[in-house]
């Protein structure tokens, strides 16, 4: 979609300081900061779906819900009064609160799909093209600055491998990210392809009105079983304490405790994984665990999703629900047949088999007439990329929640806009240092300590990270929520320009 596409003189061109991609949970995070850091910035959010929300307004299988607690998930600004463990709709009614409380919502464009975006350096300016999705009118936007917020996997599609035989297979084959509406599962034999938090999260809320629920999966992953209170939060609602203390106190507890079984992940391998599967054990007793939930790998090489209330192994227990551990040889007429020999009937096969990453929302990106293969940038701490100028994306963490880090690089980027202000700059790229001169560049995440599917197929994709902290998204919020406030915005790494006219600028001192 580009000049072709869109003729200029058909195309009305609305100018704003700074475009937001996304009304999930990273994009309404940005508007709120923004109008509260840079009140005197103009911005507008894209969204190309109908409503906010992001995922938790996209997926609609059953039982969606997080694998994070709410008291770090939500937003620091915002506290959350509700269980640990919170459902979609509970999170879109949180956010909903967000946007009316802040008057965010005239600042939202819904079903506005972006397509390119183009910039310019004798502008210092960003146009983007796209098509409003329930009109399908071309639309087009120019911006000071991006702050792309859109996620990082294809809302349109799940990934689903490809199986011998899918074709022969009688009955329907769903993938939870596209949940069929019209999908009736009671009194049916349902499978369950795979082991993740999807997995966690279908099984139990289809389990009792389904006659039986298969779980497949290849290998066995690890789950935190507990219950959805938070005996602390309790406590302090008792003693009447207010919720903004609440949140707080609660807050800063679950980031200790989780910083804390994070660094035993590394240091304690062994004696970490026997917890978490002694906590699986309670329910389903030792043979079972020992069967179809002992994983191969140490604990936080993949994300670890909390069960709450063991409702996934309480299924499990009661009959309603039971797992083979095993490989896919083929799909047969009337459901699977294993490498083992075994076969299994289902009238419905769910391949919760994870996603398709998405690069910066797969939209074409040109740099001054050149295209942006983001595999040849080099980030800067996972949100810059060398190259390409006034953009920052936001990319959460795996073993943290992932609005952590929205509300730090909030804090960031309304810092770098106000000082760029300050500097009478126009433009900020972020390029390599002297000393960085023959650094080593290596693959976005370290596979060594994360490796999920979905990264491991798309790595080539990303952009480079460098062996130094500045230039790798380290995944460590413990270390980034005093590293970033502390970035020196006018250090070696920040390269400034300023409108072509201008003379000689000043060098001004970190805002």
């Amino acid at each position: 979609m580009g000049e072709a596409a869109f003729p200029r003189k058909a195309v009305k061109t609305e100018h704003f300081d700074v475009v937001i991609v996304g009304a999930g949970i990273s994009g309404v995070g940005a508007a709120y900061h923004l109008t509260k850091q840079s009140p005197d910035r103009s911005f507008v959010v894209l969204e190309a779906l109908e409503s906010f929300g992001g995922t938790w307004l996209m997926h609609k299988y059953p039982g969606i819900r997080s694998d994070s607690d709410l008291y770090t998930f939500g937003y620091r600004f915002k506290p959350w009064v509700g269980p640990p463990i919170a459902t979609a709709e509970e999170i879109r009614t949180y956010m909903n609160e967000v946007i009316e409380e802040n008057d965010l919502a005239r600042h939202i464009r819904y079903q506005h799909k972006i397509a390119t975006a183009r910039w310019s350096s004798e502008q210092n300016l960003w146009t983007l093209e796209g098509v409003r999705t329930d009109t399908n009118e071309p639309v087009r936007f120019t911006a000071n600055f991006l702050w792309m917020c859109q996620g990082y996997y294809r809302h349109a599609e799940g990934y689903t491998p490809e199986w011998p035989g899918m074709d022969r297979y009688k009955g329907r084959i769903v993938h939870p990210q596209t949940w069929p509406e019209d999908l009736d599962y009671k009194g049916k034999k349902v499978i369950v392809i795979g082991s993740g938090a999807t997995t966690a999260t279908v099984v139990p809320a289809i389990a009792p009105d389904c006659e039986h629920v298969t779980v497949v999966q290849r290998s066995p992953t690890y789950f935190i079983p507990a219950r959805n209170e938070n005996d602390l939060a309790n406590v302090l609602r008792e003693l009447k304490i207010d919720e903004t203390w609440i949140h707080e106190i609660v807050r800063r507890k679950a980031l200790h405790d989780q910083a804390l079984f994070t660094k035993r992940s590394f240091t304690e391998p062994e004696v970490v994984k026997q917890e978490l599967l002694g906590g699986v054990a309670l329910f389903v007793g030792e043979d079972e665990v020992k069967k179809n939930f002992t994983p191969t790998y140490r604990p936080w090489r993949q994300r670890i999703a909390f069960v709450p209330d063991g409702d996934l192994f309480q299924g499990i227990k009661a009959g309603k629900a039971s797992v083979v551990t095993d490989e896919i040889e083929t799909f047969t007429e009337k459901g699977l047949r294993l490498k083992s020999g075994k076969e299994i009937e289902g009238d419905i096969i769910v391949t919760a088999t994870g996603f398709n990453l998405s690069v910066l929302g797969d939209i074409d990106f040109v740099v001054d007439g050149k295209k942006v293969d983001f595999a040849d940038t080099v980030t800067y701490r996972g949100m810059m990329f060398t190259g390409v100028p006034n953009m920052v994306w936001v990319f959460g963490y795996f073993r943290a929640s992932w609005t952590l880090r929205v509300d730090l690089l909030g804090d960031f980027v309304c810092r770098l806009l106000n000082h760029m202000k300050k500097k009478g700059a126009r433009r900020v790229e972020v390029k390599l240092r002297p000393e960085d001169k023959g650094m080593k560049l290596l693959p976005w995440i370290d596979p060594e300590n994360f490796n999920p599917g979905y990264l491991m197929r798309s790595m080539h994709l990303l952009p480079k990270r460098g062996d130094k902290p500045e230039w790798q998204h380290t995944q460590d919020y413990w270390a980034e929520k005093d590293q970033l406030p502390a970035i020196d915005l006018d250090g070696a790494e920040f390269h400034y320009g300023y409108d072509h006219a201008a003379k000689v600028r000043p060098r001004a001192t970190a805002a």
